[in-house]
């Protein structure tokens, strides 16, 4: 019975393998076509979303600017709006999936081109704040859920809530008018604006520095916004496993109390963590349209508050386009990560 048992066992766990992997594929697959979903749902809506105004579309996009039916019909035929709605759609269709995103009204450039142009600033920014927030936040997070009711627990989640409930524009006022300004005898220590001189190659050493001196006030601003959104989920995650029976059987175990917080409390409790900080590289692509719009950095935020100026509809058409794929496929990698950090969400 008991050969027979370990046989029985031995030829089972080859099957509970390929179960197990064949449960976080049925995962994956559901998530991936969920996402696939998704993005056809986004690019019904970027098609209808400015052609459901009442009135002729040509006229809508002109603002006034045609004084002949001969000029309103040329502008109607270069961007095919004669046609009937379904052949547009199917256009519209053909020319997203090879890249063609048509061409801007105001720069007269092809708007994939200016998408390309406009998105790295926006990545150097957003990212480097969401890396930072990131990192601050957690620690916070990790040390108030630690020293809970304490004084630093009561500091750090005064000043996260604060930070949270402050709009992103007006702390980006406030730092400007404090440390690019200047006030009192305090002299202006940053520039106010731009993301580098007129005069510098941002490409040169010293014109990374003037970059990175350009972007210090845009990047404090985004990072004191994001980390509060990190340091109160890790501080709710980390408070929610204080009291497993885990944490107990390793300090029972003669485990030192920062080791229990390091090796056992912390990595469970970075899983909804872990989602925030997917999610919010998703958003990189949006980018931060008002802390872009405040310090004049030539990203897609700023490039999308200029297309509605015209209105500008393919740049806005494209810009929402990109932004949408980016949180559609930065919320495909949190689902995905989640499926291997905790196997429960699997079922």
């Amino acid at each position: 019975m008991t050969l027979a048992a370990s046989a029985e066992g031995v030829l089972a766990a080859p099957s509970g393998g390929r179960r197990a992997r064949g449960g976080y594929g049925r995962y994956a697959g559901g998530k991936v076509l969920g996402s696939l979903g998704s993005l056809a749902f986004v690019l019904v809506v970027n098609f209808f979303l400015f052609r459901v105004l009442p009135g002729d579309p040509a006229r809508t996009l002109g603002r006034g600017r045609f004084s002949s039916p001969e000029q309103l019909e040329a502008f109607s035929a270069t961007y095919g709006l004669e046609e009937p709605l379904p052949r547009q759609f199917l256009t519209y269709l053909g020319n997203t999936l090879t890249g063609d995103l048509g061409v801007s009204l105001r720069y007269r450039v092809p708007v994939a081109d200016l998408l390309l142009d406009r998105i790295g600033p926006t990545l150097l920014l957003v990212g480097t704040s969401t890396l930072l927030a990131a990192m601050i936040g957690m620690w916070l997070g990790t040390r108030a859920a630690w020293a809970h009711g304490q004084r630093f627990d009561r500091l750090s989640t005064g000043a996260s809530l604060t930070l949270y409930s402050m709009p992103e524009w007006w702390l980006g006022l406030l730092l400007i008018a404090t440390l690019a300004v200047g006030f009192g005898p305090v002299p202006g220590l940053f520039p106010t604006g731009g993301l580098h001189s007129v005069d510098v190659d941002p490409w040169s050493p010293g014109g990374v520095l003037d970059v990175a001196r350009h972007l210090t006030l845009p990047v404090l601003t985004l990072t004191l916004a994001y980390l509060a959104d990190y340091a109160l989920i890790m501080r709710s995650s980390l408070l929610d496993e204080l009291g497993s029976d885990y944490l107990t059987t390793a300090r029972a175990k003669g485990l030192r109390d920062v080791a229990v917080r390091n090796r056992h409390a912390v990595p469970n409790a970075l899983l909804p963590a872990t989602t925030v900080l997917a999610l919010n590289f998703g958003f990189v692509v949006a980018g931060a349209i008002t802390v872009e719009t405040v310090f004049s950095i030539p990203g897609l935020g700023l490039l999308a508050t200029e297309a509605l100026e015209i209105p500008d509809y393919w740049v806005l058409q494209g810009a929402f386009l990109v932004a949408s794929v980016g949180v559609i496929l930065a919320n495909l990698l949190a689902n995905l990560l989640y499926g291997v950090l905790d196997p429960r969400v699997r079922t």
